[in-house]
């Protein structure tokens, strides 16, 4: 299907490949970046491109230089073309970064712990509004995708994204994915215009795969509207999680103000979920944090639940009856402070014996 790129493209232990010319290819493995010895010819890169794009039913021209798509075994398609790059063709392939689809997967490669998968669960079921954050690679889509899971076997999900990446074991599920406009300029279909169409559907759950722009604004409008909702976000910690989703949303327009921004991401995200990929290229959910219901000198901020430190995760004191939406948590955390606790005690019992 795709000539010399096929070995890379179909080895597990491949997480990412990406082409910046003819004598410049690179993979992604362990989270750690190699220059692959393989030169190919400007032609068959584009021909590999267009037999992978061929798929997916998308196009990359002169009118459209840049396009992303899905291959048929879920792996996400980027391509940009010349003029906007400077001679050749470039690609990337991002594959699942951890394969994953339950929390009890995340457990079995170490991206959390089974108290972590536990509270997670709680805040899903709980009906809490979750933003996942992190930066590119550290495991956002996956973490979201696990999350979904946990959702109540009577949830009616419906899913919105550029390209279809997310597949969450649940059974009433609708997934929908953006769409270029053609040759002529028209039919394109945007994320803002999914999320209305997806409250005409009858959701109990709303999730948008990535949020980049004005779509946020939609998103939070129907947070606001009782759904419950579940998101990613590109961002490099929680609280600039928060202010990038109150950012986006005065895109779509000089009649969305700053101050009503901010109210509505307070009022409406709950929780942040960080993820994080490390130095060594090992990815965790490294911090849950709770967004108090109050700005504070019209600044948004995050009161942390739970934190990676160095080799454990540290519980942090938190004043639940400021958070009534999440009493549930509580007693989950309780059981953890317990367990904690008990794991303290036996390890200074060891250590004097």
């Amino acid at each position: 299907m795709t000539g010399q790129l096929q070995n890379l493209l179909e080895d597990d232990s491949v997480e990412e490949l990406w082409i910046n010319s003819p004598n410049r290819i690179f993979i992604a493995r362990n989270g750690r970046t190699e220059l692959v010895p393989l030169t190919m010819t400007g032609e068959a890169i584009r021909d590999a491109i267009e037999r992978m794009l061929a798929w997916s039913g998308r196009r990359v021209d002169l009118s459209q230089p840049f396009v992303d798509a899905r291959l048929p075994n879920g792996a996400r398609l980027h391509v940009v073309i010349p003029d906007i790059t400077s001679e050749f063709w470039t690609l990337n392939v991002r594959k699942r970064a951890l394969r994953a689809f339950t929390l009890v997967d995340l457990i079995e490669v170490e991206s959390l712990d089974l108290q972590i998968a536990e509270l997670l669960r709680t805040l899903v079921q709980s009906e809490t509004n979750i933003l996942v954050s992190g930066a590119t690679q550290a495991g956002k889509t996956t973490v979201l995708n696990c999350l979904l899971g946990e959702l109540h076997v009577s949830s009616r999900l419906i899913s919105i994204e550029e390209v279809f990446e997310l597949v969450p074991r649940v059974a009433d599920h609708v997934a929908l994915q953006t769409r270029q406009a053609n040759l002529e300029g028209n039919g394109e279909v945007t994320l803002r215009m999914l999320v209305r169409e997806a409250l005409r559907m009858r959701p109990t759950h709303l999730v948008i795969g990535e949020v980049r722009g004005a779509e946020a604004l939609d998103l939070l409008l129907a947070l606001n509207s009782g759904i419950p909702g579940l998101a990613s976000i590109h961002a490099n910690s929680p609280v600039d999680a928060l202010r990038k989703i109150a950012a986006l949303p005065l895109l779509a327009g000089a009649n969305i103000n700053r101050e009503f921004s901010l109210e509505a991401v307070q009022e409406n995200i709950d929780v942040v979920v960080h993820c994080q990929k490390d130095r060594f290229g090992k990815r965790r959910v490294s911090q849950i944090s709770l967004v108090p219901k109050n700005l504070f000198q019209n600044q948004l901020r995050v009161e942390d639940l739970i934190r990676w430190d160095i080799d454990r995760y540290q519980i942090s004191q938190v004043d639940f009856d400021a958070y009534p939406k999440l009493i549930e948590v509580k007693k989950v955390l309780n059981q953890v402070f317990e367990l904690a606790n008990h794991r303290r005690n036996s390890n200074i019992l060891r250590s004097n014996s």
